[in-house]
């Protein structure tokens, strides 16, 4: 879609292009760019779909790295490879036969690890201090993260809700906490 417009501002009209294209780089190079020392762990999750978008997501973050694990739908997957649009070669990837092995494979490398979850002990994503480089674990659609993973994660951080439902779609809930987590790292915040 390209598009041009001209929206008013008080009196003054502006002038803007839609950016309707990919980056135009080769992916040799464009794996050579710096990457946010930002992990995102998926704990089993049933929905390719939602892998797919997530992937989608991992790319628009620029993560260092998405861990595919237990039963979660990894490349090469038709559900996965439709939702992605393309993004299964930018983003780095590794499949985990467990979500601890992820867990362990970061935190023995000195980086923590989160789980976001609604539970007694959660602290608000946005009212959290975030360290300089983090993983998170999002969970199953129907089970959320297990409770081991949960009992190896160094935080449990969730999203506050409001409404009747306790939950919300995994990927969506990887974009609210994933931006936050890039905009808030190395920041000091109050720390709950």
């Amino acid at each position: 879609m390209t598009g041009k417009g001209k929206p008013r501002t008080g009196d003054m009209e502006t002038s803007f292009e839609v950016r309707s294209f990919d980056a135009r780089i080769p992916l040799d190079e464009y794996n050579r760019l710096t990457k946010n020392p930002l992990y995102i762990i998926l704990d089993n999750l049933r929905s390719a779909f939602n892998v797919g978008a997530i992937f989608r997501l991992c790319d628009a973050m620029r993560v260092s790295g998405l861990y595919l694990c237990g039963y979660t739908a990894s490349p090469p997957h038709i559900k996965l490879q439709k939702t992605s649009l393309g993004t299964i070669d930018y983003v780095p990837w590794k499949k985990f036969e467990t979500t601890l092995d992820a867990v362990d494979y970061l935190q023995k490398r000195g980086i923590p690890v989160w789980g976001a979850e609604t539970a007694s002990v959660s602290c608000p994503y946005d009212k959290i201090g975030y360290p300089d480089a983090l993983g998170i674990v999002f969970g199953n659609e129907a089970l959320g993260v297990s409770g081991d993973v949960l009992m190896k994660c160094d935080k449990l951080v969730e999203i506050p809700l409001m409404g009747f439902k306790n939950s919300l779609n995994v990927a969506t809930s990887c974009a609210v906490i994933g931006f936050k987590a890039l905009e808030m790292m190395g920041k000091n915040k109050k720390d709950c």
